[in-house]
């Protein structure tokens, strides 16, 4: 499978959701095989992952797989609803229930009856509709409100959420009981950083998608492009590259997306994790460089801005002498580096005048003289 997108959708959808996935990367190919495997079964299936990975994806190609991939597949984002509301959207209410039930309502769960209910981010779920789903799992069955009578349902249940589940059930915020119900059979979706190797497959299909839509020419991508989309953090995973790509194609300059038509949303890592390894005991004698450091946090594929500040962070601790010239140096190198020694496209990439960027290549020997080197 090459690339996996949403179904049915307009020429023109605008959605906050991902709506392709690629099974390039290794961790990829591992999830695609898990998928094979917990598909075929009825189990209950709960999806992890950062926001704009792919989780609808992921819930589609599960029960396109399954036995009821011929029946209906239903979509609910449980925190598009009011506390109010989303008991009504899910188990459907009677006439006279509440006030403005002017008439009878199925809820999601009769829609989806025979195929598959895919509830995203349901630690959004009210304690007071977390009780009733339980009961539905439990059951198999399902009370609209206002009626007296249960009524059965057949409806395999993919649960979906970027919040830490755990957490929010020992902060008592999400109950116990019908976590362990919906943690069947999980599948963990890596963040589209730990899938470079996904990046570029992602990037030529959504090169095609809005070329297509925005009736151009298909264009190419340039090495040093490709090469900085695959380094970015991706804090707004596959949504992001979706977005990033878009833009790009409506702003190039050539007929290839080059790195000066790349722009990245300056949002930082949002979710950040500790770092867990012990402290480091090494003396300043025996510390590496401080190139050597960030050049490993900047260049390694997983690398982002938590990486650059944990190296910093190191850095700092150790005391080095003339650490900020070590620093400032390293990052003119790499810049210049990664622009292929191009002063112009470095100084946008430092966002610095040229002559700023030349005197300081100067300083470092890079170039000859101030008059030197003048390509553009």
């Amino acid at each position: 499978m090459e690339i996996l997108s949403l179904p049915n959708l307009p020429e023109h959808a605008i959605s906050i959701r991902a709506k392709a996935l690629a099974f390039h990367d290794e961790k990829s190919k591992d999830l695609f095989a898990r998928i094979q495997l917990i598909g075929p079964s009825d189990a209950t299936v709960l999806v992890t992952g950062e926001s704009g990975t792919g989780k609808e994806l992921i819930a589609r190609l599960v029960h396109g797989v399954s036995s009821r991939a011929e029946q209906p597949f239903v979509a609910v984002n449980c925190g598009a609803f009011s506390e109010t509301l989303i008991e009504s959207e899910l188990f459907g209410h009677e006439r006279g229930a509440f006030t403005g039930a002017i008439d009878t309502r199925p809820g999601w769960f009769e829609a989806a009856n025979g195929g598959t209910l895919f509830l995203d981010e349901v630690g959004d779920l009210p304690l007071s509709a977390q009780v009733k789903l339980l009961r539905v799992l439990q059951e198999r069955e399902i009370t609209r409100l206002g009626a007296r009578k249960p009524q059965p349902v057949n409806v395999r249940l993919v649960a979906a959420t970027n919040v830490n589940l755990e957490a929010a059930v020992r902060a008592g915020n999400f109950r116990e009981d019908l976590y362990y119900r919906l943690n069947v059979a999980k599948i963990a979706l890596p963040p589209l950083r730990e899938r470079p190797a996904d990046i570029a497959p992602l990037t030529s299909h959504f090169i095609e998608l809005y070329a297509r839509r925005l009736t151009i020419p298909a264009a190419g991508i340039t090495d040093t492009a490709l090469r900085r989309l695959q380094a970015h953090p991706w804090p707004g995973n596959i949504r992001e590259l979706e977005n990033v790509i878009h833009h790009a194609l409506l702003i190039k300059r050539g007929p290839q997306i080059d790195v000066l038509d790349l722009h990245f949303p300056n949002l930082g890592m949002l979710d950040r994790q500790p770092d867990s390894s012990p402290a480091s005991t090494s003396t300043a004698a025996s510390a590496p460089a401080p190139s050597t450091v960030l050049e490993h946090a900047l260049d390694h594929p997983r690398g982002h801005l938590t990486d650059l500040e944990t190296a910093l962070s190191k850095l700092f601790e150790r005391n080095l002498p003339d650490l900020w010239q070590e620093i400032e140096s390293t990052v003119f190198t790499m810049a210049y580096d990664y622009c292929d020694r191009n002063q112009l496209q470095t100084s946008r990439l430092l966002t610095l005048s040229r002559n700023v960027v030349r005197t300081r290549l100067v300083q470092l020997g890079l170039l000859n003289s101030p008059l030197g080197n003048q390509e553009l």
